[in-house]
């Protein structure tokens, strides 16, 4: 049996490829600048620049002080599954942030394509770090 391959169906097995991942990549694209305009405008009601939300390792040190945690949780989230408890913890935070409890923060774990655009897009404000309002002094 021949196993050699000819020119040209090597040349059409790569364009086969290439189509298929053309079409891949398009869908994955526009679902990655989806969640980026989401979390954009998340940092942008929060006051911080939403430009740091695409920035990688700052977006995390920004994230923690949405939610009111020190700095040094960062290292706590290059931890192997401890970085899966404190992101779902941060997630927690950034829903209590905005006035939104745990039922909220569940859906945003199961279905984050739908809850992050209501977190984003939606009359929900900005209320201070895990959803308690700043000191304001008597009057």
């Amino acid at each position: 049996m021949d196993t050699t391959f000819t020119t040209t169906e090597y040349a059409t097995s790569t364009q086969n490829v290439a189509a298929m991942m053309s079409m891949l990549i398009i869908p994955i694209l526009l679902i990655a600048v989806f969640f980026i305009i989401c979390m954009w405008r998340i940092y942008t009601k929060a006051g911080k620049p939403g430009w740091a939300s695409i920035v990688p390792i700052y977006n995390y040190i920004v994230m923690l002080e949405i939610v009111g945690k020190p700095i040094w949780w960062f290292l706590l989230m290059l931890i192997p599954v401890v970085n899966i408890i404190f992101g779902i913890w941060m997630l927690n935070l950034l829903s209590k942030s905005f006035g939104k409890g745990a039922g909220f923060t569940i859906g945003i774990l199961l279905l984050p394509y739908i809850f992050l655009p209501i977190l984003a897009f939606s009359s929900a404000k900005y209320i201070g770090p895990a959803g308690q309002p700043a000191f304001q002094p008597m009057q």
